[in-house]
């Protein structure tokens, strides 16, 4: 049985211009290729309808070198 797409908001801190927008976009499609992605520079938000979990997100954003939690 497929998982349900779900809509997770993450905090990404450290993004300062397009090229981090783009890592951070690349990150998650390498978790979930058919997520749709909207990231906010100005505010750190990323909002992510996807199938993978929050965590594995937030840990593969890191692993990019940002600092990422599922805000609240």
């Amino acid at each position: 049985m497929a998982r349900q797409a779900m809509k997770i908001v993450l905090s990404v801190d450290g993004m300062t211009c397009g090229g981090c927008v783009e890592a951070v976009k690349r990150v998650i499609l390498k978790a979930d290729p058919a997520a749709t992605i909207d990231v906010s520079l100005e505010t750190g938000r990323v909002d992510v309808t996807t199938i993978a979990e929050g965590s594995d997100l937030t840990a593969a954003v890191t692993k990019a070198g940002y600092d990422a939690d599922i805000a609240a």
